[in-house]
């Protein structure tokens, strides 16, 4: 991920593995990602290596609560991963509720901005917007 995140910070295209959770394995196939402006790596452990944190102009963590997390999660794996109620919640408890508490919730430290409610919190996706216009146009006037 760091060498492909430097690739495309550097305007080179690059080739992203495609990962198959019914098999729970890349599959052959790449996503090719051509060079852009922005750049937004989104995921659950996105601010968990340091070298990965220090190639970000804006951290940001997105804070769900507690229940709605697990019900999108069954939600989900049973609709779009063909996974059972009780597979989805044997597998939250073994594994993605202390996965959580140890890998993720801990990573909340680095954040230059913690997002309650996601997307819904309007206000904070109104200073994002304007965060991001402000990196583009210092970035033009820069080249």
């Amino acid at each position: 991920m760091k060498e492909h995140i430097n690739s495309l910070i550097h305007g080179i295209e690059v080739n992203i593995p495609i990962y198959d959770f019914s098999t729970h394995t890349r599959k052959k196939e790449t996503q090719s990602v051509e060079k852009h402006r922005i750049i937004i790596l989104e995921g659950i452990l996105a601010l968990f290596h340091q070298d990965i944190r220090d190639m970000m102009d804006i951290k940001i963590y997105v804070e769900t609560a507690d229940d709605i997390r697990i019900i999108r999660r069954i939600k989900r794996d049973i609709e779009k991963r063909d996974r059972t109620f009780s597979s989805v919640i044997e597998q939250y408890y073994k594994t993605v509720r202390p996965m959580h508490i140890q890998f993720v919730e801990p990573t909340k430290k680095y954040a230059d901005i913690i997002i309650p409610e996601g997307g819904r919190n309007k206000v904070a996706v109104d200073i994002l917007r304007t965060k991001i216009r402000t990196l583009i146009i210092n970035h033009k006037n820069a080249t």
